[in-house]
């Protein structure tokens, strides 16, 4: 296995032309287009045709978490606008527990026009669906890094009747995330068509674009294929769109995202021999780090889960069992601690030179130059990449989050 940390992100990059960046999607999401790369050979189809490249009676895995409205806005007496997008939670630090909280929670969050807010708590009235009126609160805590550590508060301004949900606070007042390539405000269509059908666990800010194209009608397709479906989440962070600074990729720090693994995958995955079909780079990174945590769950079975959590370089520090050893240990891992649910964390860096251990094929749409899921493609594709790319610049393919999507067979 080669050394990824001297790979020259110089070397990913391609023409794109922002008018190949698709600023909204389709009306009908499953009509997209649809790049096939069979062992070096390209096609186009259109998605509704992906059952009939998939082998029957495999397993697929889809990504379940849901996009949060995660930013927030308040005005500051002066008028100055201050935008609070939040980013993971802090207090209670489960994603779960913290949209059922009521009056108050912390989370770790970037702030805009900072330089306007040095001190004080910012507030914000805001009008419930029961046409009561909220108040709500945030005081700007320590530094961590990029991100700050803000407590919110909420009360009503005369009422005693219960408070609602964090989760329903957001619902009222916070704006959902698109991509800043976008380069456009949110519209009132996008809380639909820039969640999966399938979404269900609220935490992630950005959507798992590759399973944007899925319908019921392709999901249906699919289970009459004989596809095995099962769902993972991963909480996607804003760190998917932090760009390669760094010419080598040793000075790129990959951020830490959240994943929530059921024993059932766990054992479903097994019985598939340890290889599925992955929907999306973020099941990708999930899957993929599984075979890790079965490593390290092997050498230390008595680590909290938190301790299962994959540091950026392991992949390329360690030499492992087979995919089923490890799985198997994660699963004995599992047993032993009575959990139905692992929930750990994960900060693998996919880039060429990568061993892929579980991923056998993947859909995935077309990501930006000079970028790390370019590289996790790449890696998959043994470099392949620019026929690739090649072919969907020259055949009027759409590209990013509302783009079109390609099936990976390498």
């Amino acid at each position: 296995m080669c050394d990824p940390k001297h790979i020259q992100i110089a070397d990913y990059n391609y023409p794109l032309p922002d008018n190949r960046i698709a600023k909204f999607p389709l009306e009908q999401r499953d009509q997209s287009k649809l790049l096939v790369y069979n062992h070096g050979k390209v096609s186009e189809d259109v998605f509704t045709s992906l059952p009939s490249y998939l082998p029957k009676s495999a397993l697929m895995v889809f990504n379940n978490t849901k996009v949060i409205q995660a930013r927030l806005h308040f005005r500051k007496d002066t008028g100055a606008l201050i935008e609070v997008f939040c980013l993971e939670p802090a207090l209670p630090r489960d994603y779960a527990l913290i949209f059922q909280t009521q009056g108050h929670c912390s989370w770790l969050c970037l702030v805009g026009n900072l330089k306007k807010w040095k001190e004080g708590t910012l507030y914000r009235s805001i009008i419930m669906p029961n046409g009561k009126t909220l108040i709500l609160s945030v005081l700007r805590g320590e530094n961590h890094g990029t991100s700050f550590w803000m407590d919110f508060d909420w009360s009503w301004k005369d009422s005693d009747c219960d408070l609602p949900t964090w989760a329903e606070v957001l619902d009222a007042v916070g704006e959902l995330p698109i991509p800043p390539y976008l380069n456009r405000e949110t519209q009132e269509s996008d809380k639909r068509t820039y969640q999966t059908v399938y979404s269900k666990i609220k935490g992630s800010v950005a959507a798992p674009t590759a399973g944007l194209h899925f319908t019921e009608n392709v999901l249906k397709a699919l289970d009459k294929h004989g596809i095995d479906r099962e769902e993972i989440t991963l909480h996607v962070g804003a760190g998917t769109f932090k760009p390669v600074k760094s010419k080598e990729i040793e000075g790129h720090e990959m951020h830490t995202e959240h994943v929530a693994v059921h024993k059932q995958t766990i054992e479903k995955l097994i019985k598939h021999e340890g290889w599925c079909i992955a929907v999306g780079t973020t099941s990708v990174r999930t899957l993929e780090s599984l075979y890790y945590m079965g490593i390290l769950a092997a050498r230390n079975p008595n680590a909290s889960e938190e301790e299962l959590h994959i540091p950026q370089w392991m992949p390329y520090e360690t030499k492992g069992p087979s995919t089923l050893e490890a799985l198997n240990s994660l699963l004995d891992y599992m047993n032993r601690h009575e959990l139905d649910v692992l929930h750990s964390s994960t900060q693998i860096i996919i880039a060429p030179g990568y061993e892929y251990h579980i991923v056998r094929m993947m859909i995935t749409n077309f990501h930006q130059p000079q970028s790390t899921l370019l590289l996790l493609v790449s890696a998959f594709v043994k470099g392949d990449w620019k026929t690739i790319y090649d072919f969907a610049l020259t055949h009027d393919f759409r590209f990013l989050s509302y783009g079109d999507s390609s099936l990976l067979i390498p």
